[in-house]
């Protein structure tokens, strides 16, 4: 199997069992909703994570000051 068709350690089988489990599970009109939540919810993540980012190298540079 080729390596770009590898996510997480996945291949195309397991995706699409696990895409077809969630389809029966929320059904077609359900996903879009979750898809729009879940990038909400990585988008909300990311934001967190340039937060601390910053924080920490503003401490970083305070210290550097002193």
């Amino acid at each position: 199997m080729c390596e770009s068709l590898l996510l997480f350690g996945l291949g195309m089988q397991e995706i699409l069992v696990i895409a077809l489990i969630v389809l029966l599970l929320f059904g077609g009109k359900k996903i879009p909703e979750l898809m729009k939540g879940l990038g909400k919810g990585v988008k909300s993540f990311k934001e967190g994570m340039n937060e601390v980012t910053d924080l920490t190298k503003d401490e970083k540079d305070e210290k550097k000051d002193e």
